[in-house]
């Protein structure tokens, strides 16, 4: 699954009617229906704040309202949009100010879709991975060559401890798991090992 990068507002104007969409980032649905109550005190006076979000590692909580647009030409448009793109944890409030022209059903289909969609684009979106943990303990005067030799390899360092030893934190991909205890054995001919702690779940750069 996906994630956006960052909460964000984005807006557009179609026919004078400006849609104004606002993201965040959740992970419950009273978050989820906090973010929306909270855009609908700020802009009270605003034709409608249409809503809709998805919660969940298979976005399995989800919800949308049309807040008094036609039935279905709103609220499932966005959490559409949310849908196709994979996205979770995520909710979105597009706050329309009428501009003296009805859009009609389609156009308000896409006009709240197109909203929603660009908003996605220019906050940024994150992918929601699996990482493995591992500890490795190293003496002092090998330390400095591990760091290097971990870091040229592009794997992710969490941490890194200093006491009698140093302890570097690193997060593999669960994938990639096993090829990083052999690429460590070979890299310190055997002398360093890894101790693999509990799996966590990172938003990285798709």
């Amino acid at each position: 699954m996906d994630v956006i990068a960052r909460d964000g507002v984005h807006e557009i104007e179609i026919q004078r009617s400006r849609f104004r969409c606002a993201l965040g980032r959740v992970t419950t649905d009273a978050e989820a229906t906090e973010f929306i109550a909270r855009v609908r005190r700020e802009h009270w006076s605003a034709t409608h704040n249409c809503s809709a979000f998805r919660i969940g590692p298979g976005g399995d909580s989800q919800r949308s309202s049309d807040d008094g647009e036609p039935a279905g030409t709103a609220g499932v448009p966005m959490l559409e949009v949310l849908v196709r793109r994979g996205l979770t944890d995520v909710v979105a409030v597009v706050t329309r100010y009428f501009g003296g022209t009805k859009l009609g059903a389609g156009g308000l289909v896409r006009a709240y879709g197109r909203a929603v969609s660009e908003a996605i684009d220019a906050v940024g979106v994150l992918h929601r991975a699996r990482f493995a943990t591992f500890g490795i303990d190293a003496g002092h005067a090998e330390a400095g060559r591990l760091e290097n030799a971990l870091r040229a390899a592009g794997h992710r360092i969490a941490d890194v401890g200093y006491g009698s030893r140093v302890r570097f934190t690193v997060q593999v991909p669960e994938s990639g798991a096993e090829a990083f205890e052999h690429w460590l054995a070979e890299q310190t001919g055997g002398a360093v090992t890894a101790t693999r702690g509990a799996p966590i779940e990172l938003d990285v750069p798709g």
